[in-house]
C-alpha cells in the first residue's frame, strides 16, 4: 500500500482510530511528533507494544510509553557512545605509538603498502585504506593541525593524522597491520589476543555508528559476531549447541567488549551509569518488567556479575 503524507494531527488520528493507541494528552503527543518525527518515534519503536495477531496496540499501552522507550534508547546511545569514544581514543594512541616506534614518523611509512599485512586477501582493503590516509596529507583538510603539520614541516606524523580517523578507519588499520604490531596493541588488553581484538573492533564499529547516527540501539544486532571469550563461559550464558545466545551480536556484546577494553575504573563507572539508565526506564514504564527489558537488549539476568570474574 502506497504511503501518503499526513500532517501531525492526521498522524495522531491514524494512531488512535486505526491502530487503537491510547493518546492521553494530544498536545504532548503533537509536540513529540514534531520533535522526533513519526518515522523515528512510532515506526522505530512500535514493535514491542503491538499485538502481533491484530497489528494494533496492546490495551495497556499509551503514546507516552512509546516516547519513554525512545528516550530510554536515546540515553543508552549517549552512554555507550561516551565510552566507545574512550576506547577509540585509546586505540588511536596505541596504534600510532607502536606503528611509529617501528617505522618512524614520516608519512611515507603509513602510505607504504609493504608496512601492512599485504596479502592477496588484504590487498584491496589496504589500497583503499592508504587512499583514505593520503587524502589527509595534502594540507587541504578541515583539520587545522593536519594542515599546519603539512604546510610547515611537509610531513603529517601518524600521531597527528590519527585524530581525524573514524572508528571504522582505526578498526581497519589494526586489522590490516602486521602481526607483530597487532600483538603489541592487544597485549595492553588482558584476556584477549590480536585475532579476538580484530573481531571485537569490527563489532564495535557497527554499534558506534548506530550511536553516532541516532539509530535504534537497544535491540540492534550486528551481522558480525563477537569471538567466544572467557567471560561468556564464566557468566554461564545460555547456548544452543556451541553458540552463545547472548553477548555475540547484541548490545551485551558491547558490554563484554568494554569489560576487556576499558580500564577497570572506567568500566565500573560505565556499569554504574548503565544500571541507573535501566532503572530510570523501569520506573517510567508499566508495560515491561526488568527481565523483559533486559531480554530486548540481549542481556542475561546475571549481567551485573560481569565484574565478579577475572577476564581470563
Amino acid at each position: 500500500m502506497k504511503k501518503i503524507f499526513l500532517n501531525y494531527e492526521q498522524q495522531l488520528i491514524k494512531l488512535q482510530d486505526e491502530k487503537k493507541l491510547n493518546i492521553p494528552d494530544w498536545d504532548y503527543a503533537y509536540e513529540m511528533l514534531k520533535r522526533y518525527s513519526y518515522y523515528s518515534l512510532i515506526s522505530g519503536y512500535k514493535k514491542q507494544f503491538k499485538n502481533p495477531d491484530t497489528a494494533t496496540y496492546r490495551k495497556d499501552v499509551c503514546f507516552n510509553d512509546i516516547v519513554a522507550l525512545y528516550e530510554f534508547d536515546e540515553s543508552l546511545r549517549s552512554l555507550f557512545l561516551k565510552y566507545l569514544q574512550k576506547i577509540e581514543r585509546e586505540m588511536k594512541s596505541y596504534i600510532s605509538f607502536y606503528f611509529c616506534e617501528k617505522y618512524g614518523e614520516r608519512q611515507e611509512e603509513y602510505l607504504k603498502s609493504s608496512n601492512y599485512n599485504y596479502s592477496n586477501k588484504n590487498r584491496q582493503d589496504i589500497d583503499k585504506l592508504i587512499k583514505i590516509l593520503k587524502r589527509y596529507t595534502d594540507g587541504n583538510t578541515d583539520y587545522h593541525y593536519i594542515n599546519h603539520a603539512s604546510t610547515k614541516y611537509g610531513n603529517v606524523p601518524l600521531w597527528v593524522l590519527i585524530n581525524a580517523l573514524t572508528f571504522g578507519n582505526i578498526s581497519k588499520f589494526y586489522m590490516l597491520s602486521r602481526y607483530d604490531l597487532q600483538a603489541k596493541v592487544s597485549i595492553n588488553f588482558e584476556g584477549i589476543n590480536e585475532s579476538q581484538l580484530s573481531k571485537i573492533l569490527t563489532v564495535l564499529t557497527g554499534f558506534r555508528n548506530v550511536c553516532a547516527h541516532g539509530e535504534r540501539l537497544y535491540c540492534y544486532h550486528t551481522k558480525q559476531a563477537m569471538p567466544n571469550l572467557m567471560l561468556h563461559k564464566k557468566l554461564n550464558l545460555p547456548k544452543t549447541g556451541q553458540e552463545y545466545l547472548c553477548g555475540k551480536h547484541d548490545l551485551f556484546a558491547v558490554v563484554i567488549s568494554m569489560r576487556y577494553l576499558l580500564p577497570n575504573d572506567w568500566f565500573l563507572m560505565f556499569k554504574k551509569e548503565l544500571i541507573k539508565v535501566i532503572r530510570q526506564y523501569i520506573k517510567k514504564t508499566s508495560c515491561f518488567t526488568e527481565k523483559e527489558v533486559l531480554e530486548f537488549m540481549g542481556f542475561p539476568e546475571n549481567w551485573k556479575d560481569i565484574t565478579l570474574y577475572q577476564k581470563k
